[in-house]
């Protein structure tokens, strides 16, 4: 049995999004707390935690109020989120960051603590990593159709900074392809949040093979 993993004082970012493992997530950073939690983030190669804003629980409309709020944790963001580490920090004025970031593991933080300055943050126990399966022959088409998507979008002349999908492409792996519909699929951030939970990357598939198919578009 492994033993189970955990961050201590896991700087927390809720949002209205959810960010997956592998998934590509451009942020633009001005708000005191976030640039000196970033700043620090950065100089210490150390991820931060994207967390989902919570809107059945709480009618939030930014992060900024979510934050602000003194209310308990699990009325403003779910407790599951992602790792997010910054790939690349740019500050083209005083007061402003622009980075990328990637997503790495899932994990879970039951007990927030939300810090004087109005930060959140919490000691997460990772959740363990996708699985590496193989996509069975019925789910290739759910492949084929988002191997697609990429070719139109580069076709469309998008840089590579644009791109919602970013490499290395992993259209053989059933987390990566699942992950990777989830992040581009209209859906309501509680059905994602959803999604991003599962820890079959299999059973995950299958419903993005279900959503594909109710959205119309064709596999």
């Amino acid at each position: 049995m492994s033993e189970t993993l955990s961050i201590d004082a896991l700087p927390l970012f809720p949002l209205e999004l959810v960010l997956f493992p592998g998934g590509y997530l451009p942020l633009r950073i001005f708000e005191v707390r976030y640039l000196d939690m970033v700043g620090k983030c950065f100089k210490a190669d150390a991820p931060f935690g994207i967390v989902t804003i919570n809107r059945g629980a709480s009618a939030l409309g930014t992060s900024a109020s979510a934050t602000d709020m003194r209310g308990p944790a699990q009325d403003i963001f779910y407790p599951k989120g992602t790792l997010a580490r910054i790939t690349q920090l740019s500050q083209p004025q005083p007061g402003l960051m622009m980075i990328s970031c990637t997503g790495a593991q899932r994990f879970t933080v039951p007990q927030p603590e939300l810090l004087k300055h109005g930060l959140w943050v919490g000691t997460a126990s990772l959740l363990p990593a996708d699985q590496s399966v193989p996509i069975p022959d019925d789910l290739l088409p759910v492949a084929g159709a988002l191997a697609r998507v990429i070719d139109t979008l580069k076709a469309q002349g998008m840089t590579p900074e644009q791109m919602p999908v970013q490499p290395p492409y992993a259209l053989h792996d059933c987390a990566w392809v699942a992950n990777r519909w989830c992040d581009l699929l209209p859906m309501s951030l509680a059905q994602k949040h959803h999604l991003m939970t599962l820890d079959s990357p299999l059973v995950r598939l299958e419903l993005v093979s279900d959503l594909l198919e109710r959205n119309g578009i064709p596999t």
